[in-house]
């Protein structure tokens, strides 16, 4: 899917939510603190991340963003091996000739 695409995807389904909830667009902006006109555009795909988050907030969905961005699962063998490779510091531009 293309960004466009995705992003009127996230706002058909904020629509959905809203409509599940019997909620009108009013209703919805009035709790959210946002305006009537933040609302509509999210619900075209054209809405800012803190107005989404704050319209996820009071549908009580904010958790459901936890299944778009969830934290790498890492087994235990592959943390073992990557602790001894953890960087503590930045090398900058050191061991690059100048010239």
């Amino acid at each position: 899917m293309t960004d466009k695409a995705i992003a009127i995807e996230v706002g058909r389904r904020i629509k959905a939510l809203r409509l599940r909830k019997n909620r009108t667009q009013w209703q919805v902006a009035k709790a959210a603190v946002v305006s009537l006109n933040v609302v509509k555009a999210l619900e075209t795909g054209k809405g800012k991340l803190s107005s989404l988050i704050a319209v996820l907030r009071e549908f009580e969905a904010l958790d459901n963003l936890e299944q778009f961005i969830q934290e790498p699962e890492v087994s235990p063998l592959q943390l073992a091996k990557q602790q001894g490779k953890k960087r503590l510091r930045a090398s900058g531009d050191r061991g690059k000739q100048k010239t």
